[in-house]
């Protein structure tokens, strides 16, 4: 097993109260780094996991402003995960497209700008959540499928600009992973027996799966790679 060292290190996990985010702010606490995650409720202690562990910040991402004073709050950081999502239930309204876009393509978007400053002083480095839908179309979910598929485009531009300042950027792509995301399509018998088929890997991914290949991605062992993307789907864009 690979173990990563991540003491000394300052992160920032979005939206790491549940699901992903959390899988991921708990491995990179487990290898020693102090992590910062944010989150809508009022506290840390209003989730139904234990978070005491992390540093919690509250911050309503799809806000501009909530965006600009969460750099302030989190301080100078090493590693900056932008893994705050959402999808809606009607992404065929302009009203629920925009929504979805704004949380999880242009607050991404800006969070990286913001930190941009820092995490060039400080020889750090940014992982940013997509999804297999920056590669495939989700049909009944057009504003999640353009936010991925624009998160992808952005992290390969940014990468090759800010190459220069020592910054890497690179994207992990989860497929179906047992999150409350995906808790709807687990639960039905013929939509889980269709995905599952789907996957060559015949199984749902989880949550510390996705962080594995996060911790890898900001760690010094990939420290020649940037502006790429690293699926973790068990298979399922072989299909």
């Amino acid at each position: 097993m690979i173990r990563f060292d991540f003491q000394r290190k300052r992160v920032l996990v979005t939206g790491g109260t549940q699901g992903i985010g959390l899988g991921i702010a708990e491995a990179f606490a487990d290898a020693g780094a102090d992590v910062v995650i944010t989150g809508t409720r009022a506290n840390g202690a209003d989730y139904e996991d234990d978070l005491s562990r992390f540093t919690y910040i509250r911050a309503r991402l799809d806000q501009p402003a909530n965006r600009v004073a969460l750099v302030e709050a989190a301080g100078p950081i090493d590693i900056l995960v932008n893994n705050a999502g959402q999808s809606h239930p009607d992404e065929y309204s302009m009203e629920g497209y925009g929504h979805v876009i704004e949380v999880n393509l242009n607050a991404a978007v800006e969070l990286c700008y913001l930190f941009h400053p820092a995490l060039r002083d400080r020889g750090g480095c940014i992982v940013n959540v997509g999804s297999c839908a920056s590669f495939i179309a989700i049909g009944y979910a057009p504003a999640y499928t353009a936010s991925k598929t624009g998160l992808l485009g952005f992290t390969r531009a940014v990468a090759d600009q800010w190459a220069r300042d020592g910054v890497r950027v690179n994207m992990v792509a989860p497929g179906f992973i047992e999150t409350r995301m995906t808790a709807e399509v687990r639960a039905d018998e013929r939509k889980a027996g269709n995905t599952l088929r789907a996957i060559p890997l015949r199984r749902f991914g989880m949550p510390p799966e996705v962080a594995a290949a996060t911790l890898f991605l900001a760690s010094a062992e990939a420290s020649y790679i940037t502006g790429q993307s690293l699926v973790v789907d068990g298979g399922l864009m072989l299909r």
